[in-house]
């Protein structure tokens, strides 16, 4: 990948985790120490989690603003939430219930602690009923 957020050695370390090797492993191929390859790692999902942001962001200008999920939500009332807000302005939203709070946990991990919101989420839509989460 030609100037992607990722170093040659940062893709290297994740394929190997995809693989299924451990630190250690990856270290003794690549010889440098496990920490090294802890710090590789971690920086390479520091660019891709900030590469998500970064695109997320982006969808949101094509979208508008449902509502605001509240701090201290119970994870599994956000579905009726969003799906009312998007009623009032005839919009079907194309994710099932299940498949929403799933989608939410991937694009705002920080934002859920087992069943509970932990942070304001703000919501977007499309017209075509795709959901993004500020």
């Amino acid at each position: 990948m030609k100037d992607g957020l990722l170093t040659e050695r940062q893709m290297e370390v994740l394929r190997y985790r995809k693989q299924g090797l451990t630190q250690q492993q990856i270290a003794d191929i690549i010889s440098t120490s496990k920490a090294n390859v802890c710090t590789i790692e971690k920086s390479a999902m520091e660019n891709i989690r900030r590469a998500k942001e970064t695109l997320e962001f982006l969808y949101t200008l094509d979208a508008t603003h449902l509502c605001t999920i509240p701090s201290g939500t119970d994870l599994f009332d956000v579905p009726a939430i969003i799906y009312g807000e998007a009623e009032k302005i005839n919009i079907k939203v194309i994710y099932d219930t299940i498949s929403l709070i799933n989608r939410l946990r991937e694009s705002r991990p920080q934002c859920c602690k087992a069943r509970c919101v932990c942070e304001d989420i703000v919501v977007y839509i499309t017209d075509l009923g795709e959901l993004y989460f500020g």
